[in-house]
């Protein structure tokens, strides 16, 4: 059982170890090995689907009571006053964005116990440890076991879909769309420790846990959904994979299919990021760069743009969620294309998980996650399809994908039951 108050446990990726305080754990792309503030729970936001209503425009309500400036993001930056919150980390899922959006939400997801949208608000702690959980690999992994993965769907039904997919194209019905399967263990001990591992997974820029009430949320993301300093909204998508060898590099930057597929997702967020931007503000600052996660190559472009004036959170998110490069193009076909062949909802995965603060704004993308209940673990991984796809290859890159999160899951002890 997943044990504890409901804790934020997350940062970025930097010469620190696992994050063990509550920190600002976004914000900074220069983490050092200085001890950040410790923080707090001062008020928390859920909610699901059922419960009706716009989640972005109740996120940026709830914010903006919490006393957070999120009602226009291009305000010159006030200073904050005695009682102001330090900032708030924030969950989405790609049902919550693709709802907000009037679109196809999918199925239902493999692990409801997790809200669609969760916003906790944090305040400094004059505990220099608040509830601080055990270090990852700590005495409680001792007693966890994880037991055999089971997909929801097998290797020819995913080769099946993708071969849907292509034919959706060829029809002229998509131009790409983002292809995701789903599989879950069952589970004994603390999973807490174990999610946390996923947080030191090379090229983990968003890593950490997020827990609630009977659910947590592990992440290793790689990948930023936006990004907001100054007014300046900012965007990197990845697409394109390859084994993180010389020759896999090689083929990455040479591969025509690749680049096509990544230029078609840059296409989408540069339209996604217009809708929000100044006239002639945006602008793709690097195209086609080559990032590693793991043991993995990925092709990642960034695109920015200066926001239009006035400009507040809810119609921020609803222009970048749910993630271009985990939806295809067009973005509505194509979230109908996904609720129509994925077997199981994406539930924790492809959806937005960061922090927002008094400064900006840092959401990563919910790639490279998993996600626990009271009685199983639960990970998603997938590819985006376009007419040259391969099925067996879209396949075995989802596998790729997958294999770094479950090991880390697994962790060094294997999966022995306790006795």
């Amino acid at each position: 059982m997943i044990r504890g108050e409901s804790t934020l446990r997350m940062r970025h990726i930097g010469p620190l170890g696992v994050g063990t305080l509550p920190t600002r754990p976004l914000a900074s792309r220069t983490v050092t090995g200085t001890r950040l503030p410790a923080l707090r729970e001062r008020s928390r936001l859920e909610w699901r689907i059922t419960d009706g209503g716009d989640p972005t425009r109740l996120l940026e309500d709830f914010l903006a009571h919490a006393g957070l400036p999120v009602r226009d993001l291009t305000a010159p930056p006030r200073t904050p006053g005695p009682d102001a919150p330090a900032g708030a980390t924030v969950y989405l899922s790609t049902a919550a964005a693709a709802h907000a959006l009037g679109a196809p939400t999918g199925p239902a997801s493999p692990v409801p116990a997790v809200p669609d949208l969760v916003a906790v608000v944090h305040e400094p702690a004059t505990d220099p440890h608040p509830d601080r959980p055990p270090a990852a690999g700590g005495p409680t992994d001792g007693a966890w076991w994880l037991g055999p993965w089971r997909e929801s769907w097998t290797p020819a039904q995913h080769a099946a879909a993708v071969e849907q997919a292509r034919t959706a194209i060829a029809r002229g019905d998509i131009y790409q769309v983002n292809v995701v399967g789903h599989a879950s263990a069952d589970y004994t001990g603390d999973p807490l420790p174990a999610l946390a591992r996923l947080a030191t997974l090379p090229g983990a820029r968003y890593g950490g846990v997020l827990q609630g009430a009977g659910w947590a949320i592990g992440c290793a993301s790689p990948e930023t959904l936006v990004e907001v300093t100054a007014g300046r909204a900012t965007t990197r998508p990845i697409k394109g994979t390859r084994p993180a060898t010389a020759t896999g590099r090689a083929e990455l930057l040479a591969s025509p299919k690749e680049r096509a597929e990544h230029v078609m997702i840059v296409d989408l967020e540069r339209n996604d990021l217009a809708r929000v931007a100044k006239t002639g503000t945006v602008r793709v600052d690097e195209l086609y760069g080559i990032r590693r996660w793991c043991d993995l190559w990925q092709a990642e472009s960034v695109v920015s743009a200066d926001l239009a004036d006035g400009c507040g959170l809810a119609e921020l998110l609803r222009a970048v969620c749910p993630g271009g490069s985990v939806t295809g193009a067009p973005k509505h076909a194509a979230l109908a294309e996904i609720a129509a062949h994925e077997p199981v909802g994406r539930g924790a995965s492809m959806g937005a998980l960061g922090w927002i603060g008094p400064d900006g704004i840092d959401l990563g993308l919910t790639i490279r996650t998993a996600a626990v209940d009271a009685d199983r673990v639960h990970v998603w991984a997938g590819g985006g399809i376009t007419w040259g796809s391969d099925p067996d290859a879209e396949v075995a890159e989802a596998a790729a994908k997958a294999a770094p999160v479950r090991a880390a899951l697994a962790g060094p002890a294997g999966t022995r039951r306790p006795a």
